[in-house]
């Protein structure tokens, strides 16, 4: 029994060995953790020091930055600003695409005109504008030089009628639309002519010296027949709902249906945005006046059945 108990004895004094080797085991690990902890802290801190030193104590360059407000140099004064209502100098003289001298006037008079200021030298923006033209003229009710004329003028003094002439038949012959040449006319001038007309526009553009381009807006304009800027379209698609409005609008009576008038009852320009939005009372208006016919027109058929065909006199 003795032996029973002094083996019982030894094994507890076994266990409590184990168990204190294993608490010092863990508390061994705890101060290893913390001491290697220590170590890396100080060696970010060292490292930040460093960092700090090198560029100068300004912050982690990955941090964003405050966005700049200032415009670019190349687009100062660079603009488009809508001139409603007001007139072209008609008296501007140019030279057309056959080398002859004409008037901006003599596009005008009969037809409203969409106007675009473009160069034909133009790497990018003005073919997107011209093609953004054609575009949206393809599907358009609306003849050429019929319902309306189409005036492009250079606002680069280097353009010559050579150049402009080769810019249509290239421009038309990718449009497969030669047959509205006589509807189209690529202006070119001298610089105090074209700034004349463009600033009566809003159209102001500069010279990059750096990429050997003009800096300007995109863009098309639609004039009344006698000069009057009535509508202006922004970018490089044009909306052809839009354009066929700006026209029966600015066509005074002379382009477009009934159909076309009432679009334009329901339909309103809007400066801000150069767009056509809908106008919702004349909306309401116009839905109320067709309630009104219609409830009227079944009424009365309904008056017309019920007094039916006249009865043929009974005979005795």
């Amino acid at each position: 029994m003795h032996k029973a108990q002094g083996s019982r004895h030894k094994v507890q004094g076994t266990r409590h060995k184990a168990q204190g080797s294993r608490l010092k085991a863990q508390h061994g690990a705890r101060v290893v953790f913390w001491a290697l902890s220590f170590v890396l802290c100080a060696l970010c801190l060292d490292a930040d020091a460093s960092a700090q030193s090198v560029n100068g104590g300004y912050s982690d360059p990955r941090t964003p930055g405050t966005v700049s407000t200032e415009t670019p140099r190349q687009l100062v004064d660079v603009t488009f600003r809508q001139r409603l209502n007001d007139t072209l100098p008609l008296d501007a003289a140019f030279t057309d695409e056959n080398g002859r001298a004409v008037t901006l006037g003599q596009f005008f008079g009969g037809k409203p005109v969409i106007l675009a200021f473009v160069y034909y030298q133009c790497p990018m923006l003005c073919i997107q504008v011209m093609n953004g033209l054609s575009s949206a003229l393809a599907v358009m009710p609306f003849k050429a030089g019929q319902d309306f004329e189409v005036v492009l003028v250079s606002f680069d003094p280097r353009d010559t009628p050579a150049i402009a002439a080769e810019k249509k038949r290239a421009h038309l012959e990718y449009w497969s639309s030669e047959q509205d040449a006589s509807a189209w006319h690529l202006l070119s001038g001298d610089e105090a002519t074209i700034r004349r007309v463009t600033s009566a526009a809003g159209f102001n553009y500069r010279w990059d010296e750096a990429t050997q381009q003009f800096a300007h807006v995109s863009g098309v304009l639609v004039v009344t027949p006698d000069g009057k800027l009535s509508r202006y379209f922004y970018g490089v698609e044009y909306s052809p709902k839009e354009l066929r409005l700006a026209l029966v609008e600015s066509g005074e009576g002379k382009v477009g249906s009934a159909i076309d008038e009432l679009l334009l009852y329901c339909f309103h320009y809007d400066p801000e945005s150069g767009r056509y939005g809908v106008v919702v009372m004349n909306l309401v208006r116009l839905g109320g006046v067709l309630t009104i016919l219609f409830i009227g027109g079944f009424i009365m058929l309904a008056r017309r059945g019920e007094s039916g065909p006249p009865q043929a006199p009974s005979r005795a």
